[in-house]
């Protein structure tokens, strides 16, 4: 069945996505936009990259590209992708087909025109809705009917589905989290738990792509929970799970009106000490930065509770706003949903009603008073920093002098750094 539902996206019928569409339309040819800017369109939510289905073969999408002046990058050819590049815009245009043999992403595909047989090797129903230049939604496989019922459902059987590549495991949770409501459904449920040991076939990358989408979307919470319950979240992450620190770490960023942070959010359910953040950083291949946050949040995080506003704005000193908003964050959802909220809000929005200083004394300072270059230098300096945070961030000369005498004086005492 093939219910007729026109589009409303203007972004489809004119500009770069259109003028893809009439280059690859004609000679016998057809091109349609498949996969998720259909299914975002008809949810009314932000397009961002446009897939592009045609019954022409990889050559003849080159050359017609070529042909009319526009860029195009072997991206996948032999699995018939080649990116097309219009006013600065990426199209990844890719050849009807059908898997021959599948074994994750390297599944052998030949090419063919049948539009029906493409939507039905896709991996769930809202994926595979196809849209061309007359707007008309194409759906083979039910698609319309699960993206009503907001029911994200895997196309045939699940278990073969998700035998032909075992990431979609974590894409089936991923889709739903962003795109479901209710209970996950139920068949593909258990045919993902049945399949659980293949996550750990699939690799760091792209595990980390999935999880990190996942762990921002609208519907997180319920969404690792179903994975939690199913022995799933385990296979991923490597050790516990903290469902109620990570409801509780989303709505303290609802609270403070902060933009969803996976790292903030993979803290939240997996991270109570360093060790937690170096064995993630790991099994997710995360960057340098992802890891540095992932580790200063897991360091000493309960050392943030119960502080008073001298204490707060020292650890500011040290962490930086972003480092201290993100640990501080990680301390409250670790406090419980029955903590007072007021008292962390408080220390939350210190960033914005302070700023702390520069530390004013120099090396100069304590080479005039007869510290030799050195490591006495560098201890003399921590000395008094760590004098000068304790006095509250003090900036009157006669105050700093004396501070820098008095961590010479301490440094003659202790001449060990």
């Amino acid at each position: 069945m093939n219910p007729a539902r026109v589009l409303d996206a203007p972004w489809l019928t004119s500009g770069p996505t259109s003028r893809v569409l009439a280059l690859l339309n004609g000679g016998g040819e057809e091109a349609r936009v498949v996969g998720g800017a259909v299914r975002n369109a008809l949810l009314g939510i932000a397009v961002n990259d446009v897939d592009i289905a045609t019954t022409a073969l990889p050559e003849e999408v080159v050359k017609r590209a070529k042909a009319a002046g526009i860029k195009s990058v072997p991206t996948g050819i032999e699995h018939g992708t080649v990116t097309l590049v219009v006013d600065g815009q990426p199209f990844e245009t890719t050849t009807l087909r059908e898997d021959t043999e599948t074994f994750g992403r390297k599944a052998k595909v030949s090419f063919g025109r049948d539009w029906v047989g493409d939507a039905h090797r896709r991996d769930f129903t809202i994926n595979a809705l196809s849209a061309g230049l007359d707007a008309v939604v194409h759906d083979y496989v039910g698609g319309l009917g699960d993206l009503a019922a907001r029911r994200v459902r895997f196309i045939g059987e699940p278990d073969q589905r998700i035998e032909e590549d075992y990431l979609r495991i974590l894409r089936f949770f991923r889709f739903h989290a962003a795109f479901g409501a209710g209970e996950v459904d139920r068949d593909g449920y258990f045919a993902c738990i049945r399949a659980r040991n293949g996550v750990a076939s699939l690799s760091a990358e792209r595990m980390r792509m999935e999880m990190l989408k996942l762990l921002v979307a609208d519907g997180a919470v319920h969404a690792t929970t179903a994975m939690a319950d199913g022995g799933l979240l385990q296979m991923v992450i490597g050790g516990v799970s903290y469902g109620g620190t990570f409801a509780a770490m989303i709505a303290a960023e609802k609270a403070l009106g902060l933009k969803a942070d996976p790292m903030r959010r993979l803290a939240a359910l997996a991270v109570a000490l360093p060790e937690d953040a170096r064995r993630l950083t790991t099994r997710l291949r995360l960057s340098n930065n992802e890891a540095k946050a992932l580790d200063s949040m897991g360091h000493r995080w309960w050392r943030l509770a119960g502080m008073d506003e001298a204490r707060a704005r020292r650890r500011l000193y040290r962490l930086g706003e972003e480092r201290y908003r993100d640990r501080l964050l990680l301390a409250w959802a670790r406090a419980g949903s029955g903590s007072d909220s007021a008292p962390w809000i408080e220390l939350a929005r210190l960033p914005q009603r302070f700023t702390p200083p520069k530390f004013p004394l120099r090396a100069s300072d304590f080479i005039a008073r007869g510290v030799a270059e050195g490591p006495s230098l560098g201890h003399v300096l921590t000395l008094a920093e760590d004098a000068w945070l304790a006095a509250d961030f003090p900036l009157e000369p006669a105050v700093l002098a004396a501070l820098a005498d008095q961590a010479v004086a301490r440094l003659t005492r202790d001449p060990k750094p």
